[in-house]
């Protein structure tokens, strides 16, 4: 088992990565001080649920765990206020307090929505990190929890940190190739921003991560747990330097609302994101090889580059203007300087953005 820490002070915590390791879930729950007099809720899936919701549970019990289960559909459409509603009603009915924890037993979708119940039940009470996908390696660390509403992602949030993150690689067994890639975005992404070497190492190395090959895999997610959280640790809050883990995320989101939080994956969508940015940066006179080298990258790990033809450019523009980066008709972006390294341009004109939009869709 290998551990890492996010330094925040009084709310510093560890990320656990190994194999096996949600057999000791109870025995890490009493490490960090989880009440056994207090009851608890586990949020997942239909899809992660039937997989491992028995053996937490039963695993929590055996440790003197009092737990509850509340099971949401599987996808985007999970983190909606409609959901968070029936969740919440179960943590009050399940008369939750002050001393409970709420463990999310999933993917991002998972950990943002069950992330947002813990940070507003009784104003924040524990919560407990358990990512079953690639992807949510980058969404557990760092305590940024939300849910959607249909004009725009991630809008309707809370900083609300883990107590800890208990990342099993074994529950990534059962991940179908498509979640595979589309985690795979984010790991690529912590390179493409900080890691030149841990980059092209994603490159090089995409047939392993893509095969899932164990010790390829906790290598990759320790690393790009380690730049998220580093990142996290200087700037916890967004003010500044946090904000380059966005890269890719104002197109990224823009699609991913355009299609409804159904019809693209997270790294798919933030993939074509960072292909559009890659793009940006050359129009803006950054390095030529940028945009070449980033596809190369992307498509390693077989994630999509373009925009698909049946997608509106003006539908893409007005979701994107919707995004909290957007003001006074410019953009913020993250715009990569070199591989491994970006920054953060706040006056993009939106007349530059829309040009590299068409030109994702073959258009420009």
């Amino acid at each position: 088992m290998r551990t890492l820490q996010v330094e925040l002070g009084e709310r510093s915590y560890p990320i656990y990565i190994g194999a096996g390791i949600l057999d000791s879930i109870g025995e890490l729950c009493a490490k960090h001080g989880i009440s056994k007099k207090s009851p608890h809720l586990i949020v997942t899936d239909d899809k992660v649920g039937p997989h491992y919701l028995d053996s937490v549970v039963s695993r929590l019990k055996s440790e003197g765990y009092h737990v509850l289960t509340h099971v949401v559909p599987s996808g985007e459409s999970s983190k909606s206020l409609d959901v968070y509603e029936q969740v919440m009603t179960t943590a009050i009915q399940a008369k939750l307090d002050r001393s409970s924890a709420v463990f999310a037993l999933g993917g991002g979708v998972v950990g943002d929505l069950a992330g947002f119940v813990a940070a507003t039940y009784m104003r924040g009470i524990t919560f407990v990190q358990i990512p079953t996908t690639i992807l949510a390696h980058d969404s557990s660390v760092g305590g940024k929890v939300a849910v959607n509403h249909p004009l725009a992602k991630n809008m309707i949030g809370a900083f609300h940190q883990p107590v800890m993150v208990l990342y099993d690689v074994d529950t990534l067994k059962s991940l179908p190739a498509r979640e595979v890639s589309s985690g795979l975005a984010e790991m690529v992404k912590h390179g493409l921003i900080l890691d030149k070497d841990f980059a092209y190492w994603c490159c090089e190395n995409g047939h392993k991560l893509l095969a899932l090959d164990a010790e390829t895999l906790i290598h990759g997610l320790e690393r790009g747990c380690a730049i998220k959280a580093d990142v996290v640790s200087k700037d916890e809050r967004e003010g500044g330097l946090r904000a380059i883990l966005n890269l890719g995320h104002t197109i990224g989101h823009a699609i991913e609302a355009v299609g409804g939080y159904g019809r693209f994956l997270h790294g798919e969508a933030i993939a074509i994101g960072m292909a559009g940015s890659a793009m940006l940066a050359e129009r803006l006179g950054r390095d030529e090889s940028l945009y070449g080298e980033t596809i190369r990258m992307l498509k390693a790990v077989n994630l999509p580059v373009q925009l698909p033809q049946d997608v509106s450019i003006d539908q893409i523009m007005d979701a994107m203007q919707h995004d909290k980066k957007f003001t006074e008709g410019q953009m913020v972006f993250i715009v990569p300087e070199a591989i491994g390294s970006v920054s953060i341009v706040k006056d993009v004109p939106v007349e530059a953005v829309r040009s590299v939009v068409e030109q994702l869709k073959g258009e420009g």
